[in-house]
């Protein structure tokens, strides 16, 4: 298995490199990610024609749609950005679509967002919500490339509130930091949890 331990700037490619990279995606030799798999550094992952690879990266910034990596070898793989289950939150006019905004970046929520519309991945209490603040919801497949934040290297959370989700006394969410304070948030689920 080939084990990609780097990232390469595309502005820092050859033109040599640009054409392999060509060919490859004509060939189905990338890699089709969805957004919960290019926030991790270390992963195991098949290209498009089944082969697997492992993807052992330095803790940085998620993996965006044309990313590229490279291994001790000198092989370059790019990655794509799949398509996946989102919600499309659109309103009557553009303040009413920033009150959306506003919500959704309150409750820390991985946010694309787009002249028209607002795009995050499907919980139906924050679109429960959306709709009583009268903007109009819809589940559409495509690529999710969420807001990285005004502080590069901030911290992003992914609270899921699913029906399959179940919230006991004691559980926990996935977070990424990169800081070493102490802060304290709570959820409208009637429990809260504190950040180490």
């Amino acid at each position: 298995m080939k084990i990609y331990t780097q990232r390469l700037s595309t502005s820092d490619l050859t033109e040599e490199q640009m054409a392999r990279l060509e060919t490859q995606i004509q060939d189905k030799n990338y890699l089709c990610l969805d957004f919960d798999t290019r926030q991790r550094s270390r992963f195991k992952a098949n290209n498009e024609r089944q082969q697997s690879l492992g993807i052992d990266l330095p803790r940085t910034e998620t993996l965006k749609s044309g990313s590229v990596l490279s291994n001790q070898q000198g092989d370059l793989i790019q990655v794509i950005a799949a398509d996946q289950t989102l919600i499309c939150v659109t309103a009557e006019d553009s303040f009413n679509l920033m009150k959306g905004a506003y919500h959704l970046g309150n409750r820390h929520v991985p946010l694309m967002i787009t002249p028209d519309a607002l795009y995050f991945e499907p919980d139906h209490v924050l679109e429960s919500m959306l709709q009583n603040l009268g903007l109009h919801t819809r589940q559409v497949q495509a690529p999710f490339e969420p807001e990285t934040g005004a502080y590069k290297g901030g911290h992003a959370h992914s609270h899921s509130h699913g029906i399959e989700h179940n919230h006991s006394t004691e559980h926990s969410h996935p977070h990424v930091h990169a800081h070493d304070h102490e802060h304290h948030h709570s959820h409208n689920a009637g429990h809260s949890h504190s950040h180490d």
